[in-house]
């Protein structure tokens, strides 16, 4: 199992390389919560992400053969990153295979960084399928993206940033795909202060680690679903799930939904720009996914900010609406002058504010001298958006809400 003295002896590997992220104290989310709330911004480390740790050590114990074949790897967006620039600072050469629906900009940053990159699957298991055919037939080193020890141990040098930035953490908060990051921070610290829980959290429509902690075994699922694309893995790792069996606490999980909120409410309260995999940690606290008591020091880490800016714009909407600020709603007017102002006046009286406006005028399932109406609006809060619908709806508008 990995040990102490392997992620302590990846210290000065990692630090040459990558930041020392701030341990920042939040005052919205302490507040909200009740704990005391420290997050850490690993979504400040180089390429964006704490993968460049890991493939920082596992490129350092290339041995001279290996770093003249060059590497190889598969992964969904920030190890692949993180092993296109640790490898391109080493001078070998590196293959990243990536899923043919990795976000853009995360396909982009692996070139800028010296990768090659090759498009293959549908999801991480079959670009790493692709992968490992590259690695036989160019006889190339496989840079596991979790579930290799060195990599594991780079990781790990977050947990002991975290101590030594917060002697008094009672509570520290892991996101969860493959397990190399839980596995890495779990070992770092609780060999040392086994009195401090670690907890790890999935999406739901990647929860392998879950699924397998209640068989017992590892677990492999069929499909993965979720807008965490960063921990989109169907299955944990072989040691990775060793550690966690022996190292973490609990594991929970959460849904888009609550991602989506968390992102935004960081974005929105702490101005930080994290990722869906980079939000999981904090929506598990603000949903109350684990017990926890008043003043309790907790960490988050917040693993990443690459975030595609077109799924950035998705998810900030389905945050809104999580938060009642949006509400897009539909209702049929007469196609007549004047019909929709006194629509519009009682928006107005209410004070919504309206984003966008849409007619359908074609549509079978009103009549011909009808139109549908789509109304999108800025809302309060949950309390106000309920007190317009029921405003319109006392005027005798049938009004229907979009989800």
């Amino acid at each position: 199992m990995l040990s102490l003295s392997a992620v302590e002896a990846a210290v000065d590997r990692v630090s040459a390389v990558a930041r020392e992220t701030p341990l920042e104290y939040s005052y919205p989310f302490s507040e909200r919560t009740g704990a005391a709330v420290y997050l850490k911004l690993e979504n400040f480390q180089r390429t964006g992400s704490f993968k460049i740790r890991g493939a920082i050590n596992r490129i350092a114990t290339l041995s001279a053969a290996e770093r003249e074949a060059g590497v190889v790897t598969a992964s969904a967006g920030n190890h692949a990153q993180g092993v296109a620039l640790a490898a391109t600072r080493a001078g070998v050469d590196s293959t990243i295979v990536m899923p043919k629906h990795a976000p853009i900009s995360k396909v982009k940053a692996t070139r800028r960084y010296g990768g090659r990159v090759v498009l293959h699957g549908v999801d991480y298991e079959e670009a790493q399928t692709r992968a490992h055919e590259i690695e036989a037939a160019e006889d190339r080193t496989y840079v596991h993206a979790f579930d290799d020890e060195a990599v594991m141990a780079g990781q790990g040098t977050i947990g002991l940033e975290i101590l030594d930035q917060q002697p008094e953490v009672e509570t520290v908060v892991v996101p969860i795909g493959g397990g190399g990051l839980i596995a890495g921070i779990a070992t770092a610290i609780k060999t040392q202060r086994p009195d401090v829980r670690i907890i790890g959290v999935q999406a739901e429509g990647a929860s392998s680690v879950v699924e397998s902690l209640q068989k017992g075994e590892i677990h492999t699922r069929e499909s993965v679903d979720t807008v965490a694309d960063g921990i989109a893995t169907r299955s944990v790792g072989e040691r990775t799930f060793e550690v966690i069996q022996e190292r973490v606490d609990e594991v929970v999980t959460v849904s888009d939904e609550e991602i989506a909120l968390a992102l935004t409410l960081l974005l929105e309260r702490s101005k930080t720009l994290v990722e869906g995999a980079g939000a999981v940690a904090l929506a598990a606290l603000l949903e109350e996914r684990f017990d926890y008591h008043d003043d309790e020091v907790i960490v988050p880490a917040l693993c990443g900010g690459n975030i595609d800016m077109n799924v950035l714009t998705t998810v900030i909407l389905r945050g809104l609406v999580q938060m009642g600020r949006y509400l897009k709603i539909t209702t049929v007017l007469k196609d007549q002058p004047g019909a929709l102002e006194g629509l519009i006046d009682i928006i107005a009286e209410q004070q919504a504010n309206i984003y966008a406006i849409h007619h359908e005028r074609t549509s079978r399932e009103i009549g011909m001298s009808d139109t549908e109406v789509e109304i999108e609006l800025e809302t309060h809060g949950p309390q106000h958006a309920a007190e317009l619908l029921t405003e319109l709806r006392s005027n005798g508008y049938e009004v229907e809400v979009q989800q």
